[in-house]
């Protein structure tokens, strides 16, 4: 139930919200055909007349007033309630998202409620902060099987050399030095530079790893794209429909999909949908492919697949980037080559993959992500998963001037969680637990529950700076003053490193124990650093890895895996203060608290339970800059 005080008088107001019968107060996102009860319990010496819930469509900017039924008195408080009807509020249309308030009539004055966090609020005399209300069509749901499992995230050319098949090329250059190799770069931070520096991973590698995964508690692999491209990462697609050679082809992948599942594994692919590389079957400007690309033959039949401003040199790429020509996913034969019949995501699918993670998702039309998430129900062998790139809340995320219906019900099943990365590293950084608290609350709120189950939580990616080199080096900030060569070469001395791993374990503890699934990119587990690409891509230490560690996140694999709390228990935060949050994950038949302390000082926190990081009884007490994961006896 979610209750603030009036700031300038002593006065608490109560609002709940039910849904047959059970309290969903600290929610805002629900199935079209509930029906909401809400009720507002206001103390009389406030002295309001009235309450009254106005809601705003966001669809179709109609406001409404709507009184609540005095409904009765009780302690010296009037309890108002009303129903709505989300089927009918939505008109017909299935989903919708609203933004609400609640008025508090007395006399001439009225107050408002004002929320930045979806679920607490204080009142203010004037509108202010709205809650978030978003319905989502009938029978939307997540996998099942995605929920309660451990990501992990393989930049497959730094991942490991496997002995398979692949192919050669004579336009890239191979450094053979995986230790201590440091990956191409440009002179100055944002300069052209080829990315044609390959370190020799391959698919064979990650089959050849799926014992060392499988220890982990991984039950689901992502890979960097595997699609064939000039560039060793890949983002630069050349073809669609054929697995990279220095991969190890299509023979490779196909092993590692049937070998991923002897494990209870699943391959989720990287879908880089929104450009191409200018090097590629579809532009072709270097005439490589026969010079039947867009670029280099205007009667192409992908001519119409890009947008020219002044044919063939100025047309329009990703971020301006011209090496990344955009498409135009707005073609119906464009958009049909990729979610069609027989296209990339019919092909891929089929071939067993779980899903797919889709690249700058706020780039994709609304159009073609609900034909790329139906596409891909109807070919797979069992429900596949959607996640999109989406660095901020996706309930209402707006990108180019247009609101997204990302969690609608057709579109995505989950998102990159940076909201939680943010929170994380600002919490163990600076102890700042209300804006963790306050992220996690909104986003529990925001995003329907089995979305909320099945979030991709991240402390890092290949986009990011290394969690390590963010949480030891106390002058990240001032890391981009530096040069290149300086940057390449930075690393944490063994007093900074040392305590950079405590911080990493209460990361890394709260990622792998709110809501949603933790996601490691490959070798933060081993202590990997590096900073801003290209230099968060360094190949994994094999060898030399924090065996102590590792063997940190192979107990926090564990632990999701006995207790089924962590797949779709419910969450509440229920403690904070300052440098310590603490949180719940229960069921029916469960419980387990978690107490993440990063201040000076211990901590005293009264819970009853076993402590599951070290097996033993919790001395109800939290050390500084330590975390205790309590299980509570069964209920």
């Amino acid at each position: 139930m979610a209750v603030r005080v009036l700031p300038t008088e002593d006065i608490t107001l109560k609002i709940k919200k039910t849904i047959d019968g059970k309290d969903v107060s600290f929610r805002s996102a629900f199935e079209s055909s509930s029906l909401l009860m809400i009720s507002v319990e206001a103390p009389r010496v406030l002295g309001a007349s009235a309450a009254v819930l106005r809601i705003t469509s966001d669809d179709t900017g109609i406001e409404r007033d709507i009184p609540l039924d005095f409904f009765d008195s009780v302690n010296g408080n009037d309890i108002y309630s009303t129903e709505l009807d989300l089927g009918e509020l939505c008109g017909g249309e299935g989903s919708g998202l609203f933004y609400y308030e609640f008025l508090l009539v007395r006399g001439d004055k009225t107050l408002f409620t004002d929320t930045e966090n979806n679920v607490d609020f204080t009142l203010s005399e004037r509108s202010a902060g709205r809650f978030r209300l978003l319905v989502y069509e009938n029978g939307f749901n997540t996998p099942v099987w995605f929920r309660g499992g451990v990501m992990y995230h393989v930049f497959v050319d730094r991942f490991y050399r496997g002995e398979g098949e692949v192919g050669q090329r004579d336009d890239v250059e191979f450094n053979d030095d995986w230790e201590h190799g440091i990956p191409q770069y440009p002179e100055v931070r944002g300069d052209r530079f080829s990315n044609n520096v390959f370190f020799g991973g391959n698919l064979w590698g990650v089959c050849d790893k799926l014992p060392y995964l499988h220890s982990l508690g991984v039950t689901v692999i992502y890979l960097s794209p595997i699609f064939k491209a000039y560039s060793n990462h890949k983002y630069d697609t050349g073809n669609y429909m054929s697995v990279d050679e220095m991969f190890g082809g299509e023979k490779a992948f196909e092993a590692l999909v049937g070998k991923a599942m002897e494990y209870g594994m699943r391959i989720i692919l990287d879908g880089v949908f929104n450009h191409t590389g200018d090097d590629s079957l579809y532009f072709d400007r270097y005439g490589k492919y026969g010079k039947t690309g867009a670029y280099t033959n205007p009667e192409s039949s992908f001519r119409n697949w890009f947008h020219f401003k002044n044919y063939p040199e100025d047309y329009e790429s990703w971020w301006g980037i011209d090496i990344l020509p955009k498409l135009q996913l707005n073609n119906s034969e464009c958009a049909d080559y990729f979610v069609g019949e027989g296209g990339v995501i019919e092909k891929y699918t089929k071939m067993g993959i779980g899903g797919w993670r889709l690249d700058v998702a706020d780039e994709l039309p609304n159009d073609f992500l609900e034909r790329l998430r139906k596409k891909a129900f109807e070919v797979s062998h069992t429900q596949p998963i959607v996640i999109g790139e989406v660095w901020e809340n996706a309930a209402d995320k707006i990108s180019y001037g247009r609101r997204r219906r990302y969690l609608r019900g057709r579109q995505l099943d989950s998102v990159m969680n940076y909201p939680l990365r943010n929170g994380i590293i600002s919490f163990i950084r600076f102890g700042d637990a209300e804006m963790l608290s306050d992220i996690l609350k909104e986003i529990y709120a925001s995003y329907p529950l089995s979305v909320c189950h099945s979030l991709m939580n991240i402390l890092g990616t290949h986009d990011t700076e290394r969690i390590l080199s963010v949480l030891g080096d106390d002058e990240i900030d001032e890391v981009d003053m530096l040069s290149q060569k300086e940057v390449a070469h930075r690393r944490l001395d063994s007093e900074k490193y040392a305590i950079a791993t405590k911080k990493l374990r209460v990361a890394a503890a709260i990622q792998f124990t709110v809501y949603g699934v933790p996601s490691v990119y490959y070798g933060d587990e081993a202590g990997s650093e590096g900073y801003h690409d290209p230099f968060c891509r360094m190949p994994y230490p094999w060898g030399r890895e924090d065996l102590e560690l590792r063997d940190f996140y192979t107990l926090l694999g564990r632990i999701r895996r006995e207790n089924d709390v962590f797949s779709d228990g419910e969450f509440s935060v229920i403690c904070v203060g300052e440098g310590f949050i603490a949180y719940e994950r229960y069921n029916e038949t469960s419980k387990v608290t978690v107490l993440a302390n990063v201040s000076e000082s211990s901590v005293k926190y009264d819970v009853c339970g076993t402590e599951l990081l070290s097996g033993e009884i919790y001395d109800g007490k939290v050390e500084p800059l330590s975390v205790k994961i309590i299980k509570s006896a069964e209920r």
